[in-house]
């Protein structure tokens, strides 16, 4: 596979296009598995590439990405969305097409389609009653048809035109259910880095105390202004601050939503080792590169869940005021009822 992938990498200017997609697919193949944001920009590249490119092309990126373990979903339907001298491969051997997709496609597409769907090594329960299911719709479709009663007229032919135009309009139905969901897919794929409704952000003045604090590598107000922050107890925020890799604080920040120079900047003052710098960018700067933001938000919701649970402030007051000592005139009750 990686041979033919060589030879078409031609001087010609005509297969450049062709290039860059067989390019593209063979650096996914080296990333699997691959990670959340790698997955999301291969998604965002493919498409485009992969309709510039020549039929040739595209069957060989075809092919190669039916021996990948994993890809996006939205690649997996766009691709066995293709014609079926194109998508065949895809159908019948990839590893990375959930159960989902494959009904999809066998609703929306032809019987080549569900031929080469049912000609996989293993398929689960679901998709074989969604392939039965099919398979008895067309039955009943061309029954009356095929099968015609005794001593009657055969059908005349504007029965067989409406009956075609029934079945046109069925099918650009599920064409246009078909497209809506990669549109859904790709807005998905491709949401904003910048979309942050319904996260938990800083506002300007948390985040710009937070720069101010470890400039002057304040940890104790640093750690009181990142508890603020998150909404929990300073003890996480120094829990935090404790892990001298920076990679717990780094977490927290892309959390937070903090603008990325910000970050690198906090985490450069607070662990100078994170300064250094390493191909062409500072160690911080390569820490936060390759945190997925979405991961970062469920590992810091975790955090403040466990710290909700383990750090009470209810009962620290209670002890406290248990320890108080009591005003002067409660002191002279209580020796008047000794």
């Amino acid at each position: 596979m990686r041979d033919r992938f060589r030879d078409l990498e031609a001087p010609s200017a005509s297969r450049k296009k062709d290039v860059v997609l067989m390019a593209t697919v063979s650096s996914f193949e080296g990333l699997q598995p691959p990670t959340r944001s790698e997955l999301r920009q291969f998604a965002e590249l493919f498409t485009p590439l992969f309709q510039a490119s020549s039929d040739e092309a595209r069957r060989q990126a075809v092919a190669a990405l039916s021996q990948c373990a994993q890809i996006p979903a939205a690649v997996a339907l766009f691709v066995g969305c293709q014609p079926i001298d194109i998508a065949a491969p895809f159908l019948t051997s990839s590893p990375a097409i959930d159960d989902e997709t494959l009904v999809t496609i066998a609703r929306t597409q032809g019987s080549a389609h569900m031929k080469a769907i049912v000609s996989r090594n293993a398929l689960s329960p679901r998709v074989i009653d969604a392939l039965v299911g099919l398979r008895q719709a067309e039955q009943r479709l061309a029954a009356p048809v095929d099968v015609e009663a005794p001593n009657t007229v055969s059908p005349e032919p504007p029965a067989s035109t409406s009956l075609e135009e029934v079945e046109a309009a069925a099918r650009r139905t599920n064409e246009e259910e078909m497209r809506n969901r990669i549109r859904e897919l790709a807005r998905h794929v491709s949401r904003p880095e910048a979309d942050r409704l319904g996260l938990r952000n800083l506002s300007p003045i948390q985040a710009a105390l937070l720069v101010r604090f470890a400039r002057n590598r304040e940890a104790a107000l640093f750690a009181k202004a990142l508890a603020d922050g998150l909404s929990a107890s300073r003890w996480l925020a120094e829990r935090i601050m404790l892990d001298i890799s920076g990679q717990q604080l780094a977490t927290t920040l892309i959390s937070l939503g903090i603008d990325f120079l910000d970050a690198v900047f906090v985490l450069e003052k607070l662990y100078p080792h994170l300064a250094e710098p390493q191909h062409g960018v500072t160690r911080a700067w390569m820490v936060l590169d390759g945190l997925d933001p979405e991961e970062c938000n469920a590992r810091v919701e975790a955090w403040r869940r466990a710290d909700n649970y383990t750090y009470l402030p209810e009962e620290t007051e209670t002890v406290h005021s248990a320890h108080e000592v009591p005003p002067a005139r409660d002191r002279r009750i209580i020796g008047r009822t000794r």
